[in-house]
């Protein structure tokens, strides 16, 4: 399927980005207008995209009805202030009905149950279920369309930062398995990160030799995948030819057809023994 933006509906356009754009963080927004009313309001257009300074951005999208702005839109150009909460497991489904569009009034924090407390620096309360708070000051709004569908993109500095202690590790970081943070999908779909984890070693930090080292029968192999390949091409030193007769003899795979090579050597991949899969792929 190939697809020109201008040739398609926005409703089915929306649906292909967010089903293709995932899984995605949500930032669950507090604000208030210039009388104080509270507004709360989940945002999987989100992230962060600065250390120094600390910078936010997310991005409401106008109704897709009516193309009208809203709430948290509204109470962000009449303030410039805005809190960014996390959205853990735990908190989910609360959240989720906080997205509801209630009456023009309605507190979200009523309807979802969901607790207000003060700010530091910033007039809208936080969310004390959330285990990150980020207080922030709008620094600029970008307007992308004023049609349904188009979004406003929000650009916000961190100005105070609450981590709750209980999702810190020995070390005073973050722990990824005690914040136990949930992601957008597409239609009505969540990913819970803790149950889909996984490390990849950052190849940066041993100048990976790179998938072109491996023998051309290697990169075609129908037994290796592209994972295994990566792996392989991410350890920092090729091993040498007497290493390589070596560990050929002590483990008597000189008769192994290429295909078993190849399996033998997935299986040492996938118990992270990339130096010995080198070894009988060269063997």
């Amino acid at each position: 399927m190939t697809i020109g933006p201008e040739e398609i509906a926005i409703t089915p356009l929306y649906s292909h980005l967010v089903s293709a754009v995932q899984p995605r963080p949500i930032g669950f927004a507090s604000t208030v207008d210039k009388d104080g009313n509270v507004n709360l309001s989940p945002y999987s257009f989100f992230n962060v995209v600065s250390a120094t300074p600390p910078i936010l951005v997310f991005s409401p999208v106008r109704r897709g009805r009516d193309g009208s702005e809203k709430d948290t839109l509204l109470n962000i150009k009449s303030t410039q202030q805005v809190v960014i909460n996390v959205v853990n497991y735990d908190m989910v489904q609360q959240m989720s009905l906080a997205s509801t569009e209630y009456d023009k009034g309605t507190s979200e924090f009523i309807k979802s149950g969901l607790t207000p407390i003060a700010s530091k620096v910033v007039a809208p309360p936080r969310v004390a279920e959330s285990p990150v708070q980020m207080e922030c000051e709008v620094l600029e709004i970008k307007e992308l369309g004023d049609t349904g569908g188009a979004g406003a993109l929000v650009i916000c500095k961190i100005v105070c930062l609450h981590i709750d202690d209980a999702v810190l590790d020995e070390h005073q970081a973050i722990d990824p398995f005690k914040i136990d943070t949930v992601a957008r999908m597409g239609g009505n779909w969540y990913c819970r990160s803790k149950d889909a984890m996984f490390e990849v070693a950052k190849p940066t930090r041993n100048h990976g030799v790179g998938v072109d080292a491996l023998p051309e029968a290697v990169k075609v192999s129908t037994v290796l995948t592209g994972n295994d390949l990566g792996k392989l091409g991410g350890v920092s030193e090729i091993p040498g030819e007497d290493e390589v007769l070596a560990f050929a003899k002590a483990n008597n795979i000189q008769h192994l057809s290429a295909i078993e090579k190849h399996k033998k050597a997935k299986q040492l991949i996938n118990e992270n023994q990339l130096v010995e899969a080198w070894k009988i792929l060269l063997s």
